[in-house]
């Protein structure tokens, strides 16, 4: 998966397509992706001590990762990812369109 945590992404179809949101949470055994601020649901909540008189909470749940496009961080635009080798032999992810090293976004 080449999308990975505190990345910057562009939701690309379903209710809320063209929202950009930050990556909480890589799902790599699902192929899913927890994205801040998109895809939220309504949780009810049954009554308990912590909530005496029920509760509904909003949370956000994981998207599948081919709905999400990472943004460049260069030329902030939606792109594909290619992997390059560096000259010490590692991988770096760089932007189809720029041409340019995609970073760490941390």
């Amino acid at each position: 998966m080449k999308i990975r945590k505190n990345d910057t992404v562009v939701v690309l179809s379903g209710e809320d397509a063209g929202k950009r949101g930050k990556v909480i949470r890589v799902f790599r055994d699902d192929d899913k992706v927890l994205v801040q601020g998109v895809n939220y649901v309504w949780k009810h909540m049954r009554r308990s001590a912590d909530y005496p008189h029920g509760a509904r909470i909003e949370k956000e749940l994981p998207l599948p990762v081919s709905r999400v496009m990472l943004v460049c961080t260069s030329c902030d635009k939606p792109t594909r990812i290619a992997m390059k080798s560096a000259a010490d032999g590692s991988r770096v992810r760089t932007c189809k369109k720029c041409k340019q090293p995609i970073g760490t976004g941390e």
